[in-house]
């Protein structure tokens, strides 16, 4: 995409697709696990689910009314109705065989077993609704309200396949299969670690010079909206001597592990970008993005680390755009980017040349627009908490106008 340009000492960029490339080339996914059905909803099937046998099991009754035979009934209209004993009466989840014999009906609920020999269920608002005799006063055609066996599925249909995020409907599913548990992919355990003197626990008091640590926060929450379990290391001071152990520390509980603060170029502040090239195998480079442009990725102990830039609105997108993608490789769903969408944009937009923008807007879904905010630096939390998609800006263009059709990101 842009890897001729250069930027300042002339270093390379690397383009936002080979650098989320190479994320999604180191990542495998986890070893499936059987969970029940109780415990299963979110996770990712990691195995086809297929019905057992046919759904419906048997032929039942798809309303309340009365089974009768076609030909006993032919002859029903409003002004001369049919009158029929009624033998019998059959509830759902009656397990009793009944026979139907020629010239009676038997009265049937909802989802109850056919008797043998029903040919038609007339609807029990074609009737008197009697208990002892009926009078029906329209005729049924074969196979009215009949649910036949198998109707729904046949023996060995996959009902839920593999690599689906499981949501309640396909819970309901698996559930109608008899299948009591499920091979799934268990949710990542993502551990989110900030460094900075300079930041403080929210909820204890600050001095000036310090702020308080919200991107360990806004992390782990992404972290758990993308599917993982996520856990908080609270911010570890900045000194190489102390970070190491701390990182070392935390790879046992880790099947991700992300860092923010300490990532920006060159300074000798930069303790996480010092304590991981001891490590050795992590990856420190500049992606032609903004906000994010500084990224940290490798592996250690075959946990696949992240280092995020400082500033939350850069470690935000760039959670978006690269660790939650890994996140849903690791549960076999290859579908945890952002979705997109196309929208008109109601003002002005502005980004540098050479590098891809991710600018917060509101989009507004029914009407197709989508209006930038003001306030795009990447030190700027408050428009974060109103934005609800990211405007890309392409590489080549340096600038947007007001009415402009732009691809924006939805954010989740």
């Amino acid at each position: 995409m842009t890897h001729g340009h250069s930027h300042g000492h002339g270093e390379e960029l690397t383009s936002v697709e080979d650098h989320l490339a190479e994320i999604l080339g180191t990542i495998t996914p986890l070893a499936p696990t059987e969970l029940g059905l109780g415990d299963a909803d979110g996770l990712v099937l990691a195995e086809d689910v297929s019905a057992a046998g046919p759904l419906p099991s048997f032929d039942n009754s798809g309303m309340d009314g009365y089974a009768v035979r076609v030909e006993d009934i032919a002859a029903a209209t409003e002004e001369s109705p049919v009158t029929l004993p009624v033998t019998a009466e059959v509830a759902a989840g009656d397990t009793g065989a009944h026979a139907l014999k020629p010239g009676t009906s038997i009265k049937i609920m909802t989802g109850a077993m056919l008797p043998h020999g029903a040919e038609a269920v007339v609807p029990v608002e074609w009737t008197d609704g009697g208990r002892a005799r009926v009078r029906v006063h329209a005729r049924a055609e074969y196979g009215h309200a009949i649910r036949l066996t198998g109707e729904d599925a046949k023996p060995g249909q996959v009902l839920v396949a593999a690599g689906t995020r499981l949501r309640p409907m396909h819970i309901a599913v698996i559930a109608a299969t008899g299948r009591g548990s499920v091979l799934v992919r268990p949710r990542p355990r993502v551990v989110v670690l900030s460094t900075g003197n300079e930041l403080a626990e929210p909820g204890t008091p600050v001095v000036p010079g310090r702020i308080w640590d919200s991107n360990s926060f806004m992390l782990a929450a992404a972290a758990r909206e993308a599917g993982g379990l996520a856990y908080r290391q609270t911010a570890l001071p900045d000194r190489p001597d102390e970070v190491l152990p701390a990182i070392e520390a935390q790879l046992v509980r880790a099947d991700l592990m992300i860092t923010t603060g300490g990532v920006s170029m060159g300074g000798e502040h930069d303790v996480v970008k010092a304590a991981l090239r001891q490590l050795g195998t992590i990856t420190f480079r500049k992606v032609a993005m903004q906000p994010g442009m500084p990224q940290g990725f490798g592996t250690v102990a075959r946990v696949p680390i992240f280092t995020l830039p400082g500033n939350p609105v850069s470690a935000y997108v760039s959670f978006q755009v690269f660790a939650r993608p890994a996140i849903g490789a690791l549960q076999g769903d290859d579908g945890l980017g952002l979705e997109t969408v196309r929208a008109e944009l109601t003002g002005p937009l502005r980004s540098p040349a050479g590098r891809r923008s991710f600018l917060r807007g509101v989009l507004d879904r029914t009407r197709g627009r989508v209006a930038p905010l003001t306030g795009q630096g990447s030190h700027q939390v408050a428009t974060l908490g109103k934005a609800n998609a990211l405007v890309i800006v392409p590489e080549r263009v340096t600038a947007m106008s007001e009415g402009d059709t732009a691809e924006v990101l939805v954010l989740p």
